[in-house]
């Protein structure tokens, strides 16, 4: 009688690590369903957000001759900037979100360290802009220029400003300048995560 009892209680419990598996099996197929799905969806949105053009702006920059590099950018976000704007008649100001794509993640380390000049540098800029400067397309890339040649500059790089280049050929000449050596920016492209002007 004693070995009546014990093979009753030999059942059920093989009975109960088949249901543990099965509801293990069933749990871990609904996991990977769901990561499936969501990489998924999230590889769609990016595109979708790209054809909208709403979303992120883009400033284009001269493209350079760089070889292909072995690794992806680096891209450094900056806290979004609230400014007022240097109209007159109205009081205006705008929301602006900054991202600095580098090349080498050695100098995006370095843009970290240097980030409180490099705000103070683009705050400047963006109070001397007017929202009608702002609004056009031309005035983002030149805003874009501005701000890559401020985010540079507390690190001892200075940048050419196109537009003093042109502006003394057109005038007449006084002094002869001694004409720098081109220097590359290591920031590739500034892009805006967010453009708002009120």
């Amino acid at each position: 009688m004693a070995t009546a009892p014990a093979a009753e209680q030999a059942a059920p419990k093989g009975g109960g690590s088949k249901k543990l598996i099965i509801i293990l099996a069933a749990v871990l197929v609904l996991v990977l369903v769901g990561g499936g799905a969501a990489v998924m969806l999230l590889k769609k949105k990016p595109a979708a957000e790209d054809e909208d053009g709403a979303e992120t702006t883009e400033a284009p920059v001269k493209p350079k001759a760089h070889a292909k590099s072995d690794h992806p950018p680096t891209f450094v976000p900056l806290d979004p900037f609230t400014v007022n704007l240097a109209d007159k008649d109205v009081d205006r100001f705008a929301q602006i979100g900054v991202t600095l794509q580098v090349e080498d993640p050695k100098f995006a380390d370095q843009i970290k360290a240097y980030m409180p000049a490099i705000r103070s540098n683009v705050l400047m800029v963006l109070a001397h802009k007017t929202a009608v400067e702002l609004l056009t397309r031309e005035g983002k890339e030149k805003l874009a220029k501005d701000i890559m040649r401020e985010s540079v500059r507390p690190m001892g790089i200075e940048l050419d400003d196109e537009d003093e280049e042109e502006a003394p050929a057109s005038a007449a000449p006084k002094k002869k300048k001694k004409k720098k050596a081109h220097v590359e920016s290591p920031i590739t492209q500034v892009l805006f995560s967010n453009f708002i002007v009120q």
